[in-house]
């Protein structure tokens, strides 16, 4: 995308693009197109690493595991020399322990050695017979083993040197962020710092004349604001920097200082209110004079109306800041960031990962939709005796019913040219635990 094109010009690539219907899908295919990904990167230690994304390959130091080991505590031995046909019976010579450096006698033929999980396996030993499969006793000779016909194969119960990572390869992949897997590989490579993305910085409000701040005394007409608390709590789990900057009332003034500000600080910026069509507020109009932006009524439900573009900072030397406008209704303000917003930061903040992919439910009730436009209702999964998993509605599914959100564990996704949904039909759900 090139930034002599305007948005309007771009959006207007797109194959049926009506910005007073637009199917969510396009959306998110405009936004892969306009968000540039942040390059800046910095190096931080690992503990302090959670949820960021990498911005160079982690490249494996050693080979991991650095030794044959043994999977479980057992009998290390010669898989050859088990017999096919009959049980065998070893020699125990020894004990290997893990964290010691290793054996380094020679063992005899028809011999073994203890050994335990994670313990080095001695040079001429293949194979590991765990401790419950043989009968053990001791004579006058020492101590025994025997081991049942077809208990263990040859080779079987050993983890390979490098069998999980060789020296000199990737590990990690430049774009893979930081979850708890990732960040033990790292700290198994014995490596203490990652170089990694800077931190994205999110600055967001919310507007309108109507929006109550907490502490302030309520008054007829009037609102508290909720957007604030939960668009600001996913932007925090998305580990990025999120500026606060409240609520901005429906003044010229007070929206340019608003979005000046965020525009000189922050990489993306987030409203909630004030981009319906037809709004006789100013948010809109501030928003088109202060940057590049696109208003769209999206085919969905709730979240119908959206703003996205790029605001121009009055520092040359800054590029251009990601604007999204979200609508005021607390859950089509909440659909929308799980919907758009989400999938646009993780491609600001260099993430390569695949989009969180839903789970297939059977709808416990018949559920009412007629095609042309994608529904979000919010649903309850559960999983039946059978182990089959089920979901149905939580009731009301008005965009200001907030409690709907609380009671649900993720959304029930209707698509664009899905119909009636009938008891029994199976539905795609986005699950909360994976989204939010």
């Amino acid at each position: 995308m090139t930034m002599t094109a305007t948005l309007e010009q771009i959006a207007a690539q797109l194959q049926g693009y009506d910005p007073h219907a637009l199917p969510a899908d396009m959306v998110g295919a405009f936004l892969d197109r306009l968000v540039q990904p942040i390059t800046d990167a910095e190096t931080v230690p690992l503990a302090a690493a959670r949820e960021r994304v990498l911005a160079a390959d982690v490249i494996s130091p050693m080979d991991v595991p650095p030794h044959d080991n043994a999977a479980m505590d057992g009998y290390a031995l010669r898989g050859a020399e088990l017999a096919t046909t009959a049980s065998t019976r070893l020699r125990v010579v020894g004990v290997c322990y893990a964290g010691q450096a290793g054996w380094d006698a020679p063992i005899p033929a028809q011999a073994c050695v203890r050994i335990m999980t994670g313990a080095v396996m001695p040079a001429d030993l293949d194979t590991v017979v765990p401790v419950e499969m043989v009968r053990a006793g001791r004579d006058e000779h020492g101590d025994w083993i025997e081991v049942p016909a077809g208990a263990v194969r040859p080779g079987e119960h050993r983890r390979l040197r490098g069998e999980d990572l060789a020296q000199g390869q990737p590990a990690l992949r430049r774009g893979q962020r930081l979850g708890p897997a990732a960040l033990g590989l790292v700290a198994s490579l014995g490596l203490p710092q990652v170089n990694v993305v800077r931190r994205a910085r999110v600055a967001y409000f919310s507007t309108g004349d109507e929006v109550l701040s907490l502490g302030q005394p309520w008054r007829p007409g009037a609102i508290y604001d909720s957007n604030r608390y939960t668009i600001t709590a996913m932007l925090h789990r998305l580990g990025v920097e999120v500026i606060d900057l409240g609520v901005v009332p429906d003044d010229p003034a007070a929206l340019e200082a608003a979005f000046r500000d965020a525009a000189a600080q922050a990489d993306a910026v987030i409203t909630s209110g004030g981009v319906s069509m037809g709004e006789a507020d100013h948010t809109k109009a501030m928003m088109r004079r202060l940057g590049d932006v696109v208003f769209w009524r999206i085919a969905m439900r709730p979240g119908r109306p959206m703003a996205a573009g790029r605001l121009l900072p009055s520092n040359p030397q800054r590029p251009p800041t990601l604007l999204l406008g979200l609508p005021g209704n607390p859950v089509a303000a909440m659909v929308t960031f799980i919907v758009f917003v989400r999938p646009a930061l993780l491609r600001l903040m260099g993430t390569q990962g695949a989009p969180c992919v839903p789970l297939r439910a059977r709808s416990a009730e018949p559920m009412r939709k007629r095609p042309g436009r994608t529904e979000y209702q919010r649903g309850v999964v559960t999983r039946g005796p059978d182990g089959t998993l089920s979901v149905r509605t939580t009731g009301q599914q008005g965009s200001g019913v907030l409690s709907s959100m609380v009671q649900a564990n993720g959304l029930i996704v209707l698509h664009h040219e899905q119909g009636n949904v009938a008891v029994g039909d199976e539905v795609d759900v986005l699950m909360f635990d994976g989204v939010l």
